[in-house]
């Protein structure tokens, strides 16, 4: 079983659906901490639903992301994480964070990467007219949103960002669980850059479509 610490900076949708996944059983995972850079995140108060400890580390005035990620990571090796989800964790990673937890670090993009990379890729999808955007689970490395890719929603884009951005986020929590789960079985490895996923031990469900969006590799049921 991974020992999973949460990274968010915001409202904590994404944290909740993990916790909720792990509550339910649907994902066999310890989570140990949840970690927030902003004071007044609205993941804090979900969290703390869950019972699990929340770490409040600001990030407000740091300018050096290594002396900041010292502190980070300082503090989830008191909780034993070796697992990383960033949920929405608005900081790019430096190589004291990335060296700490080698190939255990994973990320969520709202964009079908690797187009529309950085932290308003819903926004500029939008703006920039395509027809379907979506969002990314992805190995994090050194270079921003550019990591090997373990699952992606492809979203169809209407006429109303609100309504997009609601839908990404539907899919964002669905993907996350998914590629969590194939992570807690150990069910994924690396060639170059793409990911590989090992069959399952016993029959499962595949679902490539869920609310018109289409899902790559099928969600398991």
């Amino acid at each position: 079983m991974i020992k999973l610490a949460i990274l968010a900076s915001g409202n904590g949708t994404n944290a909740q659906a993990i916790l909720e996944a792990v509550k339910s059983g649907e994902l066999q995972a310890d989570v140990k901490v949840v970690l927030t850079n902003k004071p007044q995140a609205g993941v804090i108060a979900r969290a703390a639903k869950f019972g699990v400890p929340v770490e409040i580390i600001p990030s407000k005035g740091i300018k050096d992301r290594d002396v900041y990620d010292a502190a980070v990571v300082e503090c989830l090796e008191k909780y034993g994480v070796d697992t990383i989800a960033l949920a929405g964790w608005m900081r790019i990673l430096s190589n004291t964070f990335l060296d700490a937890f080698p190939d255990r670090i994973i990320n969520l993009h709202p964009a079908i990467l690797p187009s529309f990379t950085g932290g308003t890729g819903i926004q500029d999808a939008f703006d920039y007219g395509v027809k379907i955007t979506g969002c990314t689970v992805h190995l994090v490395t050194p270079v921003l949103d550019a990591g090997p890719i373990i699952i992606q929603a492809g979203v169809p884009v209407g006429n109303d960002v609100d309504a997009l951005e609601a839908q990404i986020h539907r899919m964002e929590h669905i993907i996350f669980v998914q590629a969590l789960k194939w992570f807690t079985q150990d069910r994924l490895s690396v060639t170059g850059r793409k990911v590989n996923l090992a069959p399952a031990a016993q029959d499962v469900t595949l679902c490539s479509v869920i609310e018109g969006c289409l899902i790559n590799p099928p969600i398991e049921k």
